[in-house]
């Protein structure tokens, strides 16, 4: 091969790297499905159980148009008929409001493969929650949830009483939307708006939408 081919074949095989490395880069793209609520109930970890978080979320999707789909609260619950916050939110695909995949399905998001960051978990309007090293902070997301997404056992309430209480006498497991422990991070100091506030959090928790 004379000197001119070869260079003919290192800048098209350098080519093919470059536009390979770009594919790879690029990630999918979709509409609203996944958010972090921009409020909460106002009531601190009292959100009107299951129903209640769910009316939240379909609420807001409703507010940017999105609320033709069927909207669930990633929270699970504890007792009897436990709920596991994995089990209710559909298969995947999910978006967010800047058309960032957060992760291709439940597997995924409770992997270190999901992209839950502190760039990617937005509001429903797609602006970024402060977190961490910012005032207010308000990283502390309620899930009620192990890490991979199911629910504790009913030794301890860990859900603040299936999200009916507001008072101090419980607590619910929190996750960090900008860290990686995004669903499951330490316990709460206690129900109320005021508890939740003085850890880090604001009541808030994430919205995702069940793909028919």
């Amino acid at each position: 091969m004379d000197k001119s081919r070869k260079v003919v074949v290192k800048g098209l095989a350098f080519f093919g790297l470059i536009v390979a490395s770009f594919a790879v880069a690029q990630q999918p793209t979709g509409p609203l499905s996944f958010f972090l609520t921009s409020a909460g109930s106002g009531n601190g970890a009292d959100l009107g159980g299951l129903e209640g978080a769910d009316a939240i979320c379909q609420s807001l999707a409703e507010s940017v148009d999105s609320g033709d789909l069927n909207w669930r609260a990633y929270l699970s619950t504890q007792g009897d008929d436990a709920v596991n916050a994995r089990d209710r939110i559909g298969s995947g695909p999910w978006f967010n409001a800047n058309g960032n995949r957060i992760a291709a399905d439940v597997n995924e998001l409770h992997s270190v493969l999901n992209r839950v960051s502190a760039y990617t978990a937005v509001d429903q309007r797609g602006r970024t929650i402060p977190g961490s090293g910012n005032a207010p902070n308000r990283h502390d997301i309620l899930t009620g949830s192990q890490t991979d997404g199911t629910a504790y056992s009913d030794g301890e309430d860990m859900t603040c009483n299936n999200w009916t209480s507001s008072t101090d006498d419980g607590k619910a497991r929190v996750g960090h939307h900008d860290y990686a422990a995004w669903n499951s991070a330490h316990n709460s100091r206690g129900c109320s708006q005021a508890a939740l506030i003085s850890s880090g959090g604001d009541g808030l928790f994430y919205c995702f939408a069940v793909q028919e």
